[in-house]
């Protein structure tokens, strides 16, 4: 069954917002404008070529057509392709794998397309996946360069501290599959921070008590504003992803990992520090990702 739409995506409760990342909307704009977005083919855990596009800010309908083209000499094939109708949401698409230089192509036919950078694909083993090259993060003060954190390890996965609410465990659990889906993308750990944990169990419980789903709090906050009143400082970069009606840590992060704007959060190697708020409500389940460097 599917879950109820979300802020920007039709499949699933699921939202995507990010100060520095390109595929998501800015932290400063009250609207974003109609774009589509391609994400590099991958291969996935069941050992097939993956690739998805996504149309954003929209307010009319379209058709959505997202292809799989494979480089080679001469014209590039189109491998494979898929389409939907709506005004945003994402358009999957898979196909068997087989070693080659791949890349995404997307027209909405309102004029708006794009294509991701070619990644090649030389190894079709269940468990390979493409590793993303990082694009140095743009922040308010000025451009920093990525420092990836070390690399996660049974050592270093956070444990539930005693007397801890019935979401923690539950939040330390998305932590560590997201740092699972880091390493397995080329990026490090992420460390689990109080500061965005406050900041994003606020924003869980804000939602489910007073039964909306957006990343604009109601008393008109956005996620910069509520990171800031965390007291996470100094705020270098950050993004935020939110998700209503998973039942699970694993529901809602392979949900992430299927939409192109929620995995380019997890997986941008800029960021050091999480943070991950769980509330019930009689909706469902509300999830929010707060992620940031110093």
């Amino acid at each position: 069954m599917r879950r109820p739409l979300g802020a920007l995506l039709c499949l699933g409760s699921l939202a995507a917002l990010s100060t520095p990342i390109a595929t998501a909307h800015a932290a400063a704009a009250p609207q974003a404008e109609c774009r589509v977005y391609a994400a590099k083919p991958y291969v996935t855990p069941a050992g097939r070529i993956q690739a998805s596009a996504a149309r954003l800010g929209c307010d009319d309908t379209a058709l959505v057509r997202v292809r799989i083209k494979r480089a080679v000499a001469g014209n590039d094939p189109i491998v494979k392709s898929a389409s939907r109708k709506g005004t945003n949401g994402r358009v999957t698409v898979r196909l068997r794998c087989a070693p080659g230089v791949y890349y995404t192509v997307v027209t909405d036919y309102r004029g708006n397309g794009g294509r991701s950078k070619p990644v090649r694909l030389s190894d079709c083993s269940p468990t390979a996946t493409p590793t993303p090259s990082p694009t140095p993060t743009p922040t308010p003060t000025g451009t920093t360069k990525p420092t990836p954190a070390p690399s996660p390890s049974a050592s270093t996965t956070p444990s539930t501290p005693p007397n801890s609410s019935p979401g923690s465990s539950l939040s330390e659990e998305v932590v560590r599959l997201t740092n699972i889906e880091r390493q397995r993308n080329g990026c490090g750990a992420l460390v689990s921070d109080p500061q965005l944990r406050s900041a994003a169990q606020g924003h869980s419980d804000d939602m489910a008590a007073k039964n909306y789903f957006s990343h604009t709090s109601q008393d008109g906050r956005d996620m910069t504003a509520r990171i800031k009143a965390s007291g996470f400082s100094p705020m270098r970069a950050w993004a935020e992803n939110i998700a209503m009606g998973q039942r699970t840590p694993a529901e809602v992060v392979t949900a992430w990992m299927n939409s192109a704007g929620h995995r380019a959060n997890i997986v941008n190697c800029a960021y050091t520090h999480l943070g991950v708020g769980v509330a019930n409500s009689s909706r469902g389940i509300y999830w929010t990702q707060n992620f940031a460097k110093h």
